[in-house]
């Protein structure tokens, strides 16, 4: 299964209700069990920077598994629009909106339940508490599973998250008081899809919550600044994403 000699990784396929989700899973080559990290992906999908991510975390030593949550589309290259195109051609955005609005915070919690079992299965992931950390449309995500799966996830963080807070039914901050993990909360100064009154209203949501938290705003950013291959990336931003992370991750999951 695991191919790479240093930092060992995979393509892995795990059963879900709706069919086969396909994974890419790496991890550090000694000294496992591994505590583990969910890393649930941003709207454009699968692809190389996001599993270069994914292989940070896991140098520093940790059990990442990157889930493909647009499946039911296809594996990467096959969700119905071409990234390419995305920056110069509004019709390719707006077909890459409709893939990231198909997906419910419903159907990633259930995604996560066969995923979580999977983890269990893995002799190199360690036992016990677990991480989570999403990006953009899977702010609301890991919000999401952190409220239904609260005795798995002790770390939970979003960075320039959307649909945190909205005024649907199933909106995430509704839940949650239901996290028993710790929360950070990432989000730029300058974006256009998280709502300046989100941010108004996120202090108190999480203070009532009782949920250890943290809400920071990066000045001088804007949307995606984490990316390395976004027109937005900000390298000092950036690093001080990883620190706090992995800040996070050390403190509640290797205790």
């Amino acid at each position: 299964m695991w191919e790479d000699e240093t930092l060992r990784e995979a393509e892995v396929t795990i059963q879900t209700a709706d069919g086969e989700m396909d994974m890419f899973v790496c991890r550090p080559d000694e000294g496992g069990p591994h505590p583990a990290v969910v890393f649930y992906m941003d709207a454009p999908g699968i692809r190389e920077e996001l599993r270069d991510m994914a292989r940070r975390i896991a140098t520093v030593g940790y059990y990442v598994a990157l889930p493909n949550l647009y499946y039911r589309r296809g594996r990467e290259g096959d969700y119905g629009f071409d990234m390419s195109r995305i920056r110069d051609d509004d019709g390719e955005l707006q077909k890459m909106f409709a893939a990231m609005n198909s997906l419910t915070n419903a159907g990633v919690v259930a995604d996560t339940k066969p995923l979580l079992d999977f983890l269990e299965g893995e002799t190199e992931a360690a036992s016990g508490p677990k991480g989570c950390v999403g990006y953009c449309m899977s702010g609301r995500f890991v919000m999401a599973v952190a409220a239904a799966y609260a005795d798995d996830f002790a770390a939970i963080a979003s960075y320039y998250g959307v649909g945190i807070v909205t005024e649907a039914d199933d909106s995430p901050h509704l839940t949650a008081a239901a996290i028993k993990g710790e929360v950070y909360l990432a989000f730029a100064e300058d974006d256009v899809y998280v709502p300046d009154a989100v941010l108004t209203r996120l202090p108190a949501i999480m203070e009532k919550s009782g949920a250890p938290h943290r809400i920071e705003v990066y000045p001088g950013t804007s949307h995606g600044f984490a990316f390395p291959q976004r027109p937005a990336y900000d390298k000092p931003a950036a690093e001080r994403h990883w620190q706090r992370l992995f800040a996070l991750f050390d403190r509640r999951l290797r205790g």
